[in-house]
Parts: structure tokens; sequence; C-alpha cells
């Protein structure tokens, strides 16, 4: 850690948008109103899990943890990236920068396991129905859920340390509206071999590990499903998975067409924007959409609510 004291660079400029000077303004629209939304949905869906006594179950106790990481993850780079397009506030201190990367892969890492816990349960209600509540009781669901934020820690911490670790002399800007760990390591004046190696190792385990186990969990739903007889048997049981499959494709299509894709690409930023404020603003919508047992909690929650409002 001896070479950080030899860094000039003090702060990094985020160029986010500035070639589309005429767009900033209808961008920033978007993304508030987008974001505003997000918290907005997340926070209704994890109010409705915790009042509606219908969705007191070990899935919906993962659906609201995942709620409030989606609340967690948007927050890390949405509020700067409103910043840098409604007041060019375009910089970021070195420090800021390197706790940003940090709080950032930390949450997606996270993200990912979490999403492959998700399918676990789905995967053992289906197969495994009658131990099902014996199995997944509260202290196997807390465990479960505290998992995914302990390893998602250490996978990010050690790339994180690596990275702040190189001498940062100039260039300073990153065409990106945030930092992260492959475009401040091409900013490095020192060589990042040994950084984008432990970056890449940890790739693995942050997204290759639960996204094979996901794929796992899924197969072996869809073959134990596929020999139900009955239509509507089917039909539930696929339907209890429609939602989080939904969250997972779209969580890892877009991942992947990021960082598999070449880097350096002038659209890696926009399609960044999937992940960071789409998925997170299309998840209260997916859930409550093709979710029967969400519609009859909101509907019982608005009938509560009136019927307050009127004794008032």
């Amino acid at each position: 850690m001896e070479q950080i004291n030899k860094t000039i660079v003090k702060e990094f400029i985020l160029m986010a948008f500035s070639s589309f000077q005429r767009f900033q303004m209808l961008l920033f629209i978007i993304i508030l109103q987008m974001y505003i939304i997000s918290i907005a949905g997340n926070s209704a869906v994890i109010t409705l899990v915790k009042t509606g006594t219908v969705l007191h179950s070990p899935m919906y106790f993962f659906i609201c943890v995942f709620a409030a990481l989606e609340i967690s993850f948007v927050s890390v780079t949405i509020p700067k990236l409103l910043a840098n397009l409604i007041a060019a506030d375009n910089t970021i201190s070195f420090i800021n920068c390197f706790v940003q990367l940090y709080a950032f892969n930390s949450l997606g890492v996270t993200e990912c396991y979490m999403l492959a816990i998700m399918a676990f349960d789905r995967d053992l209600a289906i197969n495994y129905p009658l131990r099902y509540s014996a199995i997944m009781n509260n202290i196997v669901c807390t465990a479960l859920a505290c998992f995914p934020f302990a390893i998602s820690s250490i996978i990010a911490l050690i790339p994180t340390v690596f990275t702040a670790d190189l001498v940062y002399c100039g260039p300073n800007e990153i065409n990106n509206f945030f930092c992260d760990l492959a475009p401040v390591q091409n900013l490095a004046c020192s060589d990042p071999l040994v950084s984008n190696f432990v970056t890449s190792i940890a790739a693995v385990f942050a997204s290759l590990i639960p996204f094979i186990l996901i794929l796992g969990f899924y197969t072996h739903i869809i073959t134990t499903v596929a020999k139900l007889k009955s239509p509507e048997g089917k039909y539930k049981a696929f339907s209890t998975c429609s939602s989080h499959l939904t969250v997972a494709c779209l969580f890892y299509t877009s991942v992947i067409i990021v960082y598999i894709r070449p880097k350096g690409s002038h659209y890696d930023k926009f399609f960044a924007l999937i992940y960071t404020i789409l998925i997170p603003f299309l998840n209260p919508f997916i859930y409550t959409l093709r979710n029967k047992d969400v519609k009859e909690a909101f509907q019982k929650f608005r009938i509560f609510k009136m019927k307050i409002c009127k004794s008032e």
C-alpha cells in the first residue's frame, strides 16, 4: 500500500454523458423519475411483505431482502450521476471513488448470490414440498440472507485493495458515470497486470459461480415440473418461479453484455444503465404484475388504508 502515497491524482473526473450536451436535461428527468419510482416501488414491496400476512413465507422474505438490496444498489451510483447531469458536478475524490467502487461491487456481488439463494429456495419448495417448511425455518432463512453480504464483502475487497495500490499520475478521466474496477485500472501509471488478474479471479467467484448454481437449480426445477401430469400443477409451479427467473435473466444478460464485451466501448456506460437503474426500476413491477399473492396483499393493504382514512 506504499504506492498510494506516491499517487499524484487526487480526484477523478466522471465523463458520464458529457458528449451528449443536448440531452443532459432529458437524461436527468428520465433517470430521476426512474430513481424515484425504483426507491418507492421497492419500498412498497418491503412494506407489503412486512404487513401482508399472506406474504409471510421464505420466498417473500428473500424478495423483501432483495428489494432492500436494490434500494442500496441504485443509491450508490445514481445520485452522483444526477448531480453530474444537472450541475456538471463530475469530479469525485480519490477516496470517494474507491468507496463507491467497493460499495458498487460489493452490492453487485450480493445481488448475484441473493439471486442464487432465491433459486435454491424455489428448488427446495418444488422438489421437497413436504420438508420445505421444516428446513426453511427462521434461522436458516436469516443465515441464507446474510451469506451473500458476507461473501461479497470479501470478494469485492480484494480487487479493490489491489486497484487502490496502483499508482495514478494522470490522466484522471473515467469514461463512465461511476467508478468501476476496469475503467479505473486503465488509468494507472503502474502495471495493472496483477490487479487485472485478481479482478478476473474475483469475477469468477462473483458472477460465474452463482450463475452456474442458478442454472443448476432451474434445471432441477424444470425436470421435476416436466414430470407433473396436471397442467394446473405445472402452471402453479412455474408461476412461483417466473418473477425471480425474469429478474435473474435481466440482471445476468445486462452484466454479461457489459463485462464480456471488449473493454473501452463508448456505449458501455449506456449498457451499465440497464443493471444500475433499469432493473431496480422494473423489479417492483415484475413482482407485482406477475404475482397473485402480492396483488392480493396490495388490495388488502389499500382497503386497510381506506378504512383508516375514513375513521379519521
